[in-house]
């Protein structure tokens, strides 16, 4: 079923809303232009006004993004960098959005998550326990440096 063409100011305007509603990432608003039928100069000089008018904003959006996802999903640095990567975030952004998240609360979380998933793992013991510890980790997105020294405490309380 083909989509009915938007004009453009109607266009505009529902693309704003869509910007107010939430912080998005300039690749999400460009391919909801091209679904409503605009073309690529249509769709460059919407974008371009809905930047200068602070509706798009790919640094608040990569920083919002980033904290909301270690807050609320518990994300490592590394699965948050390839999720603003699969989004089209440039690298200066994901910097800056990894940059603000606390380091006292990220270390503070590995430690809890680290220890919620040790303390599941009752019938396992040792290199076992470490191992599926670790890949929970890996899995979560958090930095191999980081893990190591938290699983090796773990271990020597057992």
């Amino acid at each position: 079923m083909e989509k009915k063409r938007l004009g453009k100011e109607q266009a505009r305007l529902s693309i704003r809303r869509f910007c107010a509603y939430q912080e998005r990432a300039q690749q999400e608003v460009r391919d909801k232009l091209y679904e409503y039928g605009m073309t690529k100069d249509e769709v460059e000089e919407i974008l371009s006004d809905l930047i200068s008018e602070n509706f798009l904003n790919e640094e608040r959006f990569a920083i919002q993004f980033a904290g909301g996802h270690f807050r609320i999903k518990g994300w490592g640095k590394v699965k948050i960098n390839h999720a603003l990567k699969q989004k089209r975030v440039s690298a200066y952004n994901i910097k800056k959005a990894l940059q603000s998240i606390d380091l006292d609360a990220y270390e503070k979380t590995l430690e809890t998550l680290a220890t919620k998933k040790w303390n599941t793992l009752k019938g396992e013991r040792g290199l076992s326990k470490m191992a599926k510890t670790q890949a929970f980790l890996y899995q979560r997105g958090f930095e191999p440096q980081l893990i190591q020294p938290i699983l090796q405490k773990l271990n020597k309380k057992a």
